[in-house]
């Protein structure tokens, strides 16, 4: 059985009840700069066991007559064609998926906001769009020098000609599809045209990593330094709340580093700042409800495990991941962290050694290990999959599940008619083949009834997958690593 080292459903409340506070403490008004995905936070459910996917979305919906969405992005990603990696969709499509996701959860989404607005033509196409559906856009610019010329960035030449996003809510939550999307600006904005209004409104961030009130080398701390490897973010001490409340917490160097010049921004805007550290600004309780830390803590070494294989796998074909790379490596010897506390990785890498051949291994989440090879009509995940269904539905390692009658003509299929230069079964192939042969085969039904509990092991391979193969994995809820190898040495890999 997985361990719980994390009280979701204390999260919510606390979480709700904090942002209650703050709407209550700038007269009736918050704009909330959501940090981090929204929905799907698989991150935070990896390294605190217990935390949903999607207990953003489910706090938000606690607070869904208050809340209003206000989605932005950065024109220059639309122009670029910039993809999320890990959905392998880009940006604009992404914030139509959230949009959709938004509106499921029945949550208002207001408008959407185009940062670095310049008149680029893939962004106009993508706003036109965005209006057909009935969704408002604003438009926010590049302000020069920003965010360092305070004269200029708080006057109607800088923030001043931003759009002004209409809204009727009290609370605006400001999310975004990606980093560098510019929802701090956003919300700074909205603060300026507020108060030149005349409307009382107020800013805060909620931000899961690092948490706050963990200590600096606490392993779920060190796990978002490993994350965001790529991103040359660093764990730092706020220096700011030491000095303000002699309290030691934890902040991320971009927010201390930023944290002055944005003070001097609220000075302008308001007349003082409501903040003292950029730990004030926070709104995070996540610390608050860690409930078994030495869970959390295993959890998070197996992240920091997770992230450094996977960069490895990266650096494979992309040599700029070389820092990636030499930072985890760094978080690892530093804290004692070694690949092998990863079980499935020596049970496949063994696997392999023995076979000759690539090999996988899972472990359940019960510890139980088992392995699979590949053979000439199975891929190596393929028969792992297979056999571990067995283990779990009781049939005899004997039996075959996918009888060769049923396999090889999805093989020659694959190869004679496809044209195809690989005829063993991919993970997707097998489980159709299986959910058909289980209208006729009582134990290929039973088989198929095991699914549910792979969700939450442990796969490694001795080989690279394809995009698609972990596709297959993730929606299985198996999580999945590899060694920096190709089965093959072609030059072109697809599924």
């Amino acid at each position: 059985m997985n361990k719980i080292g994390f009280d979701n459903e204390k999260y919510l409340l606390m979480q709700s009840t904090q942002i209650q506070k703050r709407i209550a403490q700038f007269g009736g008004k918050l704009y909330l700069e959501f940090g981090g995905k929204l929905f799907d936070d698989y991150h935070a459910s990896r390294v605190l066991p217990g935390f949903k996917a999607d207990s953003k979305l489910q706090m938000l919906f606690k607070m869904k007559e208050q809340a209003e969405i206000v989605i932005v992005i950065n024109s220059e990603t639309i122009e670029q064609a910039k993809v999320r990696q890990d959905l392998g969709i880009t940006y604009d499509q992404d914030v139509l998926r959230l949009i959709d996701a938004f509106r499921e959860a029945e949550l208002f989404v207001g408008s959407v906001c185009l940062t670095h607005f310049n008149n680029q033509k893939a962004a106009k196409q993508f706003e036109r769009v965005l209006n057909r559906q009935g969704i408002k856009t604003y438009h926010h610019y590049v302000i020069p020098n920003y965010p360092y010329d305070i004269d200029t960035i708080v006057s109607d030449e800088g923030l001043g000609k931003n759009d002004y996003i209409e809204t009727s809510r009290s609370l605006i939550v400001v999310t975004a599809p990606g980093p560098g999307s510019g929802k701090m600006a956003t919300c700074i904005s909205q603060l300026y045209h507020d108060n030149k209004k005349g409307l009382k409104s107020g800013y805060a961030k909620f931000e899961t990593f690092p948490i706050w009130n963990l200590p600096l080398k606490h392993p779920v701390n060190l796990a978002y330094e490993a994350a965001t490897a790529d991103l040359d973010d660093i764990n730092m001490i706020d220096p700011y709340h030491l000095e303000a409340y002699g309290v030691t917490t934890v902040n991320y160097n971009r927010d201390i580093e930023i944290f002055p010049v944005l003070n001097r921004m609220f000075e302008r805007i308001y007349g003082q700042s409501p903040y003292k550290s950029p730990t004030d600004m926070g709104v995070n309780m996540a610390g608050n409800c860690i409930i078994d830390d030495e869970v959390c803590r295993e959890a998070s070494y197996q992240e920091i495990i997770r992230r450094y294989l996977k960069a490895l796998t990266s650096r494979r074909d992309d040599p700029s991941a070389d820092s990636v790379v030499a930072k985890i490596d760094a978080i690892m010897k530093n804290n004692g962290i070694e690949v092998k506390q990863r079980r499935c990785v020596e049970a496949a890498r063994e696997k392999g050694l023995k076979t000759g051949g690539p090999a996988a291994a899972i472990e359940l989440p019960d510890g139980t290990l088992i392995t699979g090879k590949a053979t000439p009509l199975l891929k190596c995940t393929s028969a792992m999959v297979l056999n571990t269904l067995k283990k779990l539905a009781g049939i005899s390692d004997n039996v075959l599940l996918l009888p060769k009658a049923i396999i090889e003509p999805v093989c020659q299929l694959k190869t004679r008619d496809f044209g195809g230069h690989n005829p063993r079964l991919h993970l997707d192939e097998v489980l159709v083949a299986l959910s058909i042969s289980a209208v006729t085969n009582p134990l290929a039904e039973l088989a198929m009834e095991q699914l549910p509990k792979l969700r939450g092991s442990q796969l490694h391979t001795t080989h690279i997958l394809s995009q698609f193969e972990e596709g297959i994995l993730r929606k299985l809820g198996i999580e999945h690593t590899s060694d920096p190898v190709y089965e093959t040495k072609r030059l072109y890999h697809s599924k």
